[in-house]
């Protein structure tokens, strides 16, 4: 696995000292104690760096006011939300500005006529889904970490959760952004409207690229009519053939569950000894879906699903209509990877494979944890064969590092064997940079760095995530 750090010297106290003139005293933290604490996100392997200042921006015009100070001193920035990714997106660089977005935290409007709301990146997911609940409207992007990962970041990471089989990922929901680009210039981008193809569609240029060409300050959103009551199906089987077998013909069949989740043999035992939730500790694989269409079709098509599971030879199936039933089914699903923590320290891969080929990666990440000795556990969202093999391994076991590095690697390289690619929704950040350069290939990354060199020409935002930087390249 290849992982690029990068160092830069240390600042002068004049960009502080202009920083804390612009947002005041409060704003603009430099205690090298509370630095290191602002160091890394979750992916806790991926190398990080001490930032020189943690700053916490209020609103666009002090984003603006940062972004102008560190482009006159050359000063990188690495933007930041709640610190929940899991690619080392937001981790930082010795000597650089962090900018944190939490207390950018206010929904701006919601508008039940247009479908629609406008916030700014440091609203909680979950925040959001309440919001617009009161409104009977519904955001339907959420990932596991939807009660304390904000938007800023979902959008960084074109984030998907458990929804996306039949919903989408946040992309798919991003109307117009406000951005802040290298030198402190503020881009709106997109509308309001439900149509619209005025010249390039560079919202989505944000999307995804892990605040390494501008800063999002401001969110437009469309959102959906709020879901139904759901019906929750639960199954379990002996072998991953089946699995995979019940994921091709629930998509071949037409069906659109709102949910198609898988777990593995070893995570389920770990989310049983977690929750003690009396799940099937001998099944190979645990698949959990819902229908929120509502009513009697709700019903007719879990029983659709249920029936799918049954001819692929499913040793337990279970439906309920109980809301509390299926929140714990979903919990058993969302705690997945805390329950895997349990067991060691974790290294969280994101690989999307094409649905056809989930039972083949599931079976390969079984070879790969055996050939490498270690305990891999595999949950995901089956429903766009987006899989999250996570690693366990004891960090001062030398041989056991190497060995999870190792696996790391393999699973990648997995996935791109299957037709698929290194990362669904975690986004590349530090830990994947060499892999990008693998999948893509070198036309796209000369495009991707023609597009870098255009937005932020001196390299300041976020150095070393995604693309390598110039410098850093051998000829």
């Amino acid at each position: 696995m290849t992982v690029t750090t990068v160092t830069t010297a240390l600042p002068s106290t004049a960009w502080a000292a202009e920083l804390a003139d612009a947002l005041g005293a409060d704003s603009v933290l430099t205690d090298p104690d509370v630095t290191a604490s602002y160091a890394r996100d979750q992916a806790m392997l991926a190398e990080a760096g001490t930032p020189a200042a943690v700053v916490f921006p209020r609103s666009t015009a002090e984003v603006v006011a940062v972004m102008q100070v560190a482009s006159r001193h050359g000063v990188p920035v690495v933007p930041r939300g709640a610190g929940s990714g899991l690619a080392g997106s937001s981790n930082a660089v010795d000597g650089a500005i962090t900018l944190v977005m939490t207390r950018m935290d206010t929904v701006l409007e919601v508008s039940p006529a247009d479908r629609l709301a406008v916030v700014q990146p440091g609203v909680v997911n979950k925040a959001l889904r309440d919001a617009v609940a009161r409104a009977g409207l519904f955001y339907p992007p959420d990932p596991s970490s939807y009660d304390w990962c904000t938007i800023g970041g979902n959008l960084s990471t074109n984030s998907g959760g458990l929804c996306c089989v039949k919903y989408g990922v946040t992309t798919d929901y991003v109307l117009g952004l406000e951005v802040v680009l290298a030198d402190g210039r503020v881009l709106r981008t997109g509308r309001r409207t439900v149509k619209g193809v005025a010249g390039y569609d560079l919202a989505r240029l944000f999307v995804g690229s892990e605040g390494t060409l501008g800063v999002i300050t401001e969110a437009t959103l469309a959102l959906r009519p709020a879901p139904q009551r759901p019906v929750t199906l639960a199954a379990t089987f002996a072998t991953t053939a089946q699995t995979g077998e019940v994921v091709e013909r629930v998509v071949t069949s037409g069906l659109v569950p709102s949910l198609l989740e898988v777990m593995d043999n070893t995570c389920i035992r770990a989310v049983d000894d977690l929750l003690h939730a009396d799940l099937d500790r001998d099944a190979h694989a645990l698949l959990v879906a819902q229908s929120d269409t509502g009513g009697e079709a709700a019903v007719r098509e879990v029983e659709a699903l249920a029936r799918l599971c049954r001819d692929a030879g499913a040793d337990l199936v279970h439906t309920t209509d109980d809301p509390a039933e299926g929140d714990l089914l979903l919990q058993a699903r969302r705690v997945a990877l805390p329950a895997l923590e349990q067991l060691g320290s974790t290294l969280i891969d994101d690989v999307a494979v094409p649905r056809s080929r989930i039972a083949e990666f599931l079976d390969g990440c079984d070879g790969v944890a055996a050939a490498q000795g270690l305990t891999i556990g595999v949950v995901g969202h089956a429903g766009d064969g987006n899989m999250h093999p996570t690693i366990v391994f004891d960090p001062a076991d030398a041989d056991q590092r190497d060995r999870a590095f190792a696996a790391f690697d393999d699973i990648l390289g997995l996935g791109l064997s299957l037709g698929g690619t290194i990362t669904g929704e975690h986004g590349v950040g530090s830990i994947k940079v060499g892999w990008l350069e693998r999948e893509v290939g070198p036309v796209s990354l000369e495009v991707h760095r023609s597009i870098k060199d255009a937005l932020d020409p001196s390299g300041l935002l976020n150095p070393g995530k995604v693309l390598r930087r110039r410098d850093t390249l051998t000829p």
